[in-house]
């Protein structure tokens, strides 16, 4: 598992899973000519994306950005249709690192779509769910959380009840942004959803960012490559370019979520790559 010390904080890669997805999709409008020279696609134009939540570790406290693909919560037709071939072993994860879920204080959900929030619960019957996170509070925006509970005709295929009956009793919602302890703060953008949040970590000079399906790979990195996804691409273009331009001139990390073969990046001022955490990549299983 790969590993990023940023000031007070410990990051730490764990398993959410994979699947691929068309890679059209995840650079709208920008043409294939030009995205395919900076990410690597297959014979059917998919592009290999993970699902990996980051253990942050701050101050004695365990926390987790996102929660990854989760496990027997796609249906045949969803896993086929999703491109997902490899689902999450958090707790596999933790265990390697001699946690386990119910050492997590609290998980930051920068937004609600079931890649990120699939791993909030897990079966606990034929079609019963229970919360994975029993002593977390879930911090996800307000915005978000209404949506995830009333989804419209757009989002209704990716916010799951499963994911949010089973925890809306640990759920702590903000309006702009909140500060979870000294220097890491939630902050709401909006762009890829209405509800969508980053993750922004400061301690003295050190900074990390997480974008996260703002920037979703390093090769997301111009402020003007959005997602066909995004329910509101031209707010992702503002947000990225202020967010950008902030990350450059403090040389902050930026940390990914999705990136096969990334896990952080660290930019200069002029926005170019001065270091990196690349991922160990594996045959799958």
């Amino acid at each position: 598992m790969e590993q990023l010390q940023v000031g007070r904080a410990k990051l730490t890669w764990l398993n959410g899973g994979v699947s691929f997805l068309d890679g059209g999709a995840m650079f709208g409008v920008v043409p294939k000519a030009l995205w395919a020279k900076k990410y690597q696609h297959n014979e059917k134009n998919q592009i290999e994306l993970r699902a990996d939540p980051i253990l942050l570790q701050i101050d004695g406290k365990h926390f987790l950005i996102e929660t990854g693909q989760g496990n027997d919560k796609l249906t045949e037709k969803q896993l086929r249709n999703f491109g997902v071939i490899e689902q999450a072993s958090i707790n596999e994860s933790l265990a390697k690192l001699r946690l386990s879920a119910d050492d997590i204080d609290a998980v930051l959900m920068t937004h609600l779509h079931y890649d990120h929030a699939n791993g909030l619960t897990k079966k606990a019957g034929e079609k019963t769910y229970i919360s994975q996170f029993t002593n977390a509070v879930i911090y996800t925006s307000a915005i978000e959380w209404n949506e995830m509970r009333n989804p419209n005709i757009r989002s209704v295929n990716t916010y799951f009840e499963s994911n949010w009956q089973p925890v809306e009793e640990q759920v702590e919602t903000f309006a702009d942004e909140i500060e979870i302890v000294p220097g890491l703060r939630l902050i709401h953008t909006g762009g890829h959803s209405e509800g969508h949040s980053i993750i922004v970590f400061e301690d003295g000079e050190d900074c990390f960012i997480h974008m996260a399906d703002l920037m979703p790979t390093h090769a997301h990195q111009n402020k003007l490559w959005a997602l066909a996804y995004d329910d509101y691409p031209v707010t992702s273009v503002h947000e990225k370019e202020y967010w950008m331009a902030y990350g450059y001139r403090k040389e902050a990390w930026y940390t990914f979520y999705h990136d096969a073969y990334y896990r952080a990046i660290k930019f200069n001022h002029a926005g170019e790559k001065i270091a990196e955490v690349a991922r160990v990549r594996y045959p799958y299983k």
